[in-house]
């Protein structure tokens, strides 16, 4: 399981994020998702800690904590949806079904 740390400030770095939750146990892995045009951190993260007791102890004592300027939003990670993907089930990321639309005959 991961945590979910969002409300970063955009100038955090992997290494930030691995001191402040190390001071809460073991880091395995941090995830600092960047825009793909911009290159930038999207303001949110993904860690992954030794145990599920210190899991824990991170979010109790990090969730609404103000660091770097700004009050952290820290909790357990959901699992990621399954969208679809391009063969199944049609629509887009914005949920939209696809399909509807064009012409209409009679209807004036």
């Amino acid at each position: 399981m991961s945590i979910y740390v969002g409300n970063l400030s955009y100038e955090v770095t992997q290494e930030d994020l691995t001191s402040v939750f190390a001071e809460h146990g073991a880091v395995k892995r941090v995830q600092l998702p960047t825009d793909r045009e911009t290159g930038r951190p999207r303001g949110f993260a993904f860690v992954e800690m030794g145990t599920e007791a210190e899991e824990t102890a991170a979010i109790e004592a990090l969730d609404g904590a103000e660091w770097m300027g700004r009050d952290l939003k820290v909790n357990k990670a959901k699992p990621k949806e399954d969208r679809g993907g391009s063969f199944g089930g049609g629509g887009d990321r914005r949920g939209n079904s696809g399909g509807g639309g064009g012409y209409s005959r009679g209807r004036y």
